[in-house]
């Protein structure tokens, strides 16, 4: 039987945030693949771990990744764990699952602490639907092109940014999204430092231009604004009709949605709007 690949989130900061379950796998599995060996002998000092460690990191993802996939053709189980939050999520460990799923290895998830979840679950800005954007480029020019195709966005966007480039990051915001767009940028969560600040983009530059920023950020980014439909109900429902091929019921909600009226009165203005011809 092959052995098995267990994708591990650890903490985010706060060594108390790791899972029962987790800890039960880095002890019993029989190597665990860190992004950086280093950073997680903290983790294993803390809790008494001794499972043998290899790195697993981004410049040596493919020749360490076959040696990994080896390890569990032969029937060894191999735990991954980046330096913090889920593998695999802006992190290294795409390719290696992808490898193992395409031989039918198996891979289980033993899910824990994610900075996009935690940093989403405590602005207040809304979480029924958001866009995950990793890291935004480095280059000005590219990421102002990213933050330009979100300018219409109508869900919350959250992107990871490094501490140094956060205010080049905000200043292209402005100049893409506007002074006005409502920002929360979380920095260093569940550690010590822990700070959440929500704005306006003009707000968080002035905030964040006071002195260096440090520790890891999650910027998030609020829905672009509703805009008022323009013209009248029976213009709306006009064009409705000559640009789809959806019933009278279905052309009345929807305009009834945009201008935020009863649907009994714009079915009514339906009906005018026959006779009007």
């Amino acid at each position: 039987m092959p052995g098995t690949l267990y994708i591990v989130a650890t903490p985010i900061g706060n060594l108390e945030d790791v899972t029962l379950r987790a800890l039960r796998i880095l002890k019993e599995a029989d190597l665990v693949a860190a992004e950086d060996t280093r950073h997680s002998r903290k983790l294993f000092s803390h809790y008494g771990i001794s499972t043998p460690m290899t790195s697993y990191f981004q410049h040596n993802e493919a020749s360490k990744g076959e040696r990994i996939l080896e390890a569990l053709r032969q029937g060894k189980s191999v735990a991954l764990i980046s330096d913090a939050g889920t593998p695999a999520i802006s992190d290294p460990g795409f390719d290696l699952v992808r490898r193992c799923r395409e031989e039918g290895l198996p891979v289980v998830a033993v899910p824990g602490p994610s900075a996009v979840v935690a940093a989403l679950s405590v602005t207040g800005l809304p979480t029924s639907r958001f866009a995950f954007e990793g890291f935004l480029p480095p280059k000005t020019q590219a990421r102002r092109l990213v933050l330009r195709r979100l300018k219409g966005e109508d869900r919350t966007c959250v992107f990871y940014e490094s501490p140094h480039r956060l205010a080049a990051a905000l200043e292209d915001l402005q100049a893409e999204l506007g002074s006005e767009r409502e920002v929360a940028v979380a920095r260093e969560l569940t550690k010590i430092h822990e700070e959440l600040f929500r704005g306006t983009v003009a707000e968080a530059i002035a905030h964040f231009g006071r002195g260096r920023v440090r520790g890891e950020i999650v910027l998030m980014v609020a829905p672009a604004p509703e805009e008022e439909p323009r013209g009248t109900v029976k213009e709306a429902l006009r064009k409705w009709r000559e640009d789809t091929d959806l019933s009278r019921r279905q052309v009345v909600k929807e305009v009834a949605r945009d201008f935020g009226l009863p649907v009994k009165e714009v079915y009514r203005e339906s009906l005018e709007l026959d006779e009007e011809g």
